[in-house]
């Protein structure tokens, strides 16, 4: 079985076609700046090349990837027939529980959770309408980012606001990234040889966005982000908590609308408004390394979050077994791995510091063998956890 899956953000389009008969990579790509004069698609296998060309909507960035997968010269099927199903990546799913066929009555609900998402909802619905209208026969599944945080007891997931207001607009938190922390968690008790519902996981999803869940007995209890990604962990560009009236202090400062107000927060805040010059990790170990005050401070504090966040989920759930790192900074920065880590042997968490700096973007253990909790690194695979959920659907 071939399933395509695409990932269709505000100004990009990604895609992954996989062949399930052994999980292995077909082909995949991108095009990134949708409606942008200098839009471009880049694709990875099964040839890698870089394309400039016209982009203006998303209904031409999936023609374009068709065309692309079935170039006589340079593509891997002959025909689009060949592709059995589309999985969608999406980001949000309102109170979806579970990836679902988007069938027009699911499609009907989930259009009524757009406010919520107003960047990311509108542009996978272009996806989907674009499949569509090209494969009107094809399946197509949408497999939902918020929806492994639906087991959030209502004591989590409530904000402190007018009950009314979680009723009409369902102002409330829903947590994000939930595709890879479920990834992960599988792949723990796959490599790992537990039952997720013997054990208490923290997974860490550190990358430019980030956040954290706390899995008790295999179903997440809590999670950093909120209504929206923003909440939680300090990020590449993203505040993460902060009161809210520092905002509304701005806003009356500066004379911010509220489109400017988020841009702020979402833009120009995080590890890039502390530094003042970088939102990459890798550039701002460097420059701390280097003696950059500022850096420095950005990494005390991006560390110090992730530690406290880690602290108060093994508080509630009476204990951690597992902690996993990925996404791009928990793969491949062992300095974040290990100060954040910092500290923490109070709750039994030993690092070994040899593992943890061989250990780039492999599976593998970075706690000592004494350790009581097993600290790892799990690289997530999301489109993999897409198309593998399409394919149980569809069959």
């Amino acid at each position: 079985m071939k399933i395509l899956v695409l990932n269709c953000g505000s100004s990009s389009i990604k895609y992954k076609l996989y062949n399930m008969d052994d999980k292995s990579v077909i082909a995949a790509g991108g095009i990134e700046k949708v409606g942008l004069e200098d839009s471009f698609l880049k694709t990875k296998s099964p040839v890698a090349e870089v394309i400039t060309t016209p982009v203006p909507t998303h209904d031409v960035g999936v023609e374009l990837i068709f065309k692309t997968l079935t170039d006589p010269q340079k593509g891997c099927i002959k025909s689009l027939d060949e592709i059995n199903a589309v999985g969608h990546r999406i980001a949000h799913g309102g109170k979806f529980t579970k990836s679902l066929l988007l069938t027009p009555e699911v499609l009907a609900e989930w259009k009524t959770y757009e406010s919520l998402a107003p960047l990311h909802n509108p542009a996978h619905l272009k996806g989907i309408e674009a499949v569509t209208a090209k494969l009107p026969e094809v399946k197509q599944v949408g497999v939902f980012d918020t929806s492994f945080h639906q087991t959030m007891p209502d004591y989590a997931y409530t904000y402190a606001l007018p009950y009314e207001y979680y009723e009409k607009y369902g102002i409330r938190r829903y947590g994000f990234h939930g595709t890879s922390h479920r990834y992960v968690l599988a792949r723990a008790a796959e490599l790992f040889g537990f039952d997720p519902k013997d054990k208490n996981v923290i997974s860490c999803h550190i990358g430019n966005g980030a956040s954290i869940a706390a899995i008790k007995q295999g179903r997440c209890v809590d999670t950093t982000m909120g209504l929206t990604p923003l909440e939680g962990l300090v990020m590449g560009t993203r505040t993460g908590d902060i009161d809210p009236s520092a905002i509304l202090f701005l806003m009356d400062q500066l004379g911010l609308n509220t489109q400017q107000a988020s841009d702020l927060l979402n833009k120009k805040s995080g590890m890039l408004g502390i530094t003042s010059k970088y939102s990459d990790m890798r550039e701002i170990l460097a420059a701390a390394a280097a003696g950059d005050a500022r850096c420095q401070l950005a990494l005390n504090i991006y560390n110090y979050r992730i530690r406290k966040y880690v602290c108060a989920y093994a508080g509630i759930m009476g204990g951690v077994d597992y902690i996993i790192f990925t996404a791009g900074v928990g793969e491949n920065q062992y300095e974040i791995r290990m100060g954040s880590m910092e500290g923490l042997q109070h709750l039994g968490i030993t690092i070994d510091p040899e593992a943890n700096r061989a250990n780039r973007s492999m599976e593998g253990v970075i706690s000592t063998p004494d350790s009581k909790v097993t600290v790892c690194v799990i690289p997530t695979d999301e489109e993999l956890l897409v198309a593998s959920d399409t394919m149980d659907i569809v069959k």
